[in-house]
C-alpha cells in the first residue's frame, strides 16, 4: 500500500476541519522541510542526518503528509543516503504542492 501525499482525515482529527488551522500546521510543515532539507544536505555524519530526518518525519506525520514521513522513515535507516536524500526531495515537493492545493 502506498502512504498517500496528504491524508486529509488524518489532519482533520486534529484541525476539525478548521482552514486556518490547516493553514498554520501547512506554514510549518513548510518551514521544517526547509529546515530539515538544508540540514540533511549538510550532514557530514549519521547522527546529524538521523536527526534531521526524524524530525521531519514526525512533522509530516503530524500533518498527514504521510508518503514524506514514509521517505524520511527510509532516510533513517539508510543515513547519508542520496538515493534516500532524493526522494524525500521528491515527496516534499508533493507534499508542498498538494498543501497548496486545499
Amino acid at each position: 500500500m502506498t502512504a498517500p501525499v496528504l491524508d486529509r482525515d488524518h489532519l482533520a482529527q486534529y484541525t476539525g476541519g478548521d482552514a486556518a488551522l490547516e493553514a498554520e500546521l501547512f506554514a510549518l510543515l513548510g518551514t521544517q522541510i526547509e529546515a530539515c532539507m538544508a540540514k540533511l544536505r549538510q550532514a557530514q555524519a549519521e547522527a546529524g542526518w538521523a536527526e534531521a530526518a526524524h524530525t521531519l518525519k514526525g512533522a509530516a506525520r503530524g500533518v498527514g503528509a504521510m508518503a514524506l514521513g514514509e521517505a524520511c522513515a527510509c532516510a533513517e535507516a539508510h543515513p547519508l543516503s542520496d538515493q534516500a536524500l532524493a526522494q524525500i526531495e521528491a515527496e516534499a515537493t508533493r507534499a508542498r504542492d498538494a498543501m497548496v492545493a486545499v
